[in-house]
């Protein structure tokens, strides 16, 4: 993105993690996402970035995104996305499908917990 003051644009305040890699660092370091935008976000984690290292990040339901790095705070830094994102697709349901193998915690509440509808609840009791 170019020097222009984004600030303004909407972002989404959500509690995500995403992989980041430093240009010239083979390793890949995890990261909280802290907001997210079209044009960039906002990270937390341990991980030593100065401003303008181009960096890529991997955040689920989408492609590896290209960006680079537009301020740092103690641990919290901001990142320029190159390109515009779909800041929703992050938190679009992993698992849509009803595929059993993800944990129950993470499923979407429609879901029964073992997967099969409650056809005869039994005899319900008094409490």
């Amino acid at each position: 993105m170019s020097g222009v003051d984004t600030r303004h644009i909407n972002r989404d305040s959500l509690f995500l993690m995403a992989d980041v890699r430093v240009d010239g660092d083979h390793a890949s370091h995890r990261v909280k996402v802290r907001n997210l935008s079209a044009g960039g976000m906002m990270a937390e984690g341990e991980l030593a970035v100065v401003r303008g290292a181009r960096v890529t990040i991997e955040l689920r339901n989408l492609p590896v995104i290209e960006g680079s790095i537009a301020w740092v705070q103690d641990n919290r830094f901001g990142i320029a996305f190159a390109h515009e994102i779909d800041p929703k697709a992050p938190r679009t349901a992993v698992n849509a499908s009803g595929d059993l193998s993800t944990p129950r915690y993470v499923r979407p509440a429609s879901i029964f917990p073992n997967g099969i509808p409650i056809t005869d609840p039994g005899p319900l009791r008094k409490i």
